[in-house]
């Protein structure tokens, strides 16, 4: 049996975020998935990474270093309660859904090594992360538990588990394409499909996006669920975006090797979004699979 974790973030009840969501608990749990909620408004979740995050005492209080200290603090325990309390649910999820709005997000998470989806709905602000979600990301994302100088990218500790983004934007499509005002929303999901997800190792399906359901009739925004519906059947089948494998780099200079980028040296677009080799970027390559 799928077990999975919603982490939600949105403070309304009744918002498409809300709607979304809910269908997501709905659909899973008639396949027979257990689902779990975390509604972070709800829980007062703290955004802010700081020092109260550890218990006992600190190993270098005049150089306080978040990073290298709640290392430690993980490796003795020493976490803060609201932490672990959110490690205990990612340790059991397999796929990580993260449901994102473009102007707001709320978000499904799994319980990692053993549940079966991982998702992430809410609603994005200022095309990135609401502060209580990027808190969220920041203080649970732990090194030494999400991450490490040794598991990274494709070698990531969550290597194993999938991962998605379902979002809302509050533009149109056509404003967040490659001639649109907003900028191509491949480049916008880059730095949290790649920057988070693909670096903590997660195999990242495709992102679910619900294009400006503020702005659409009602019928629309119940055709834009139905479509969600029937993507959510069969989801935990589905193959994942595609990165640069970490094999693909130099181990001392972090650079592509010579072979790899000699064998994309004459093709027409670059490998992904970031590491493009000067050249057009790869169409869709952030929205999906395949590409």
């Amino acid at each position: 049996m799928a077990k999975v974790l919603i982490v939600y973030a949105h403070q309304s009840s009744g918002s498409f975020n809300a709607a979304a969501k809910d269908l997501a608990v709905e659909v899973l749990t008639a396949q027979g998935c257990s689902v779990e909620v975390s509604d972070l408004y709800a829980m007062d979740f703290k955004a802010a990474a700081t020092v109260d995050d550890i218990k006992g005492e600190i190993q270098d209080p005049d150089h306080f270093s978040y990073k290298r200290e709640t290392k430690l603090a993980f490796e003795e325990g020493r976490l803060s309660e609201d932490i672990t309390k959110e490690h205990a649910k990612i340790i059991e999820a397999d796929l990580i859904i993260f449901q994102v709005y473009s102007i707001k997000w709320m978000y499904l998470s799994c319980k990692p090594f053993r549940s079966t989806l991982f998702l992430f709905q809410f609603p994005m602000y200022w095309f990135g992360l609401p502060a209580i979600m990027k808190g969220w990301i920041d203080r649970v994302l732990t090194n030494g538990f999400a991450f490490s100088t040794e598991q990274l990218y494709s070698q990531g500790v969550f290597k194993d588990k999938k991962t998605m983004l379902s979002f809302t934007t509050g533009s149109l499509e056509s404003m967040f394409s490659p001639t649109g005002i907003n900028g191509d929303m491949n480049v916008t999901l880059w730095p949290i499909q790649n920057g988070i997800l693909n670096y903590c190792g997660f195999q990242v399906l495709a992102p679910q996006i619900f294009w400006a359901p503020a702005l659409a009739a009602a019928e629309d925004c119940k055709s834009m669920l139905e479509g969600w519906r029937t993507r959510l059947q069969g989801l935990l089948e589905e193959k994942p975006l595609s990165f640069i494998p970490l094999d693909s780099f130099d181990q001392k200079t972090f650079q592509l090797k010579p072979d790899v980028h000699e064998q994309h040296a004459s093709k027409e677009f670059g490998l992904t979004v970031g590491i493009h080799l000067n050249k057009p970027l790869p169409p869709h390559s952030q929205m999906k699979a395949g590409c």
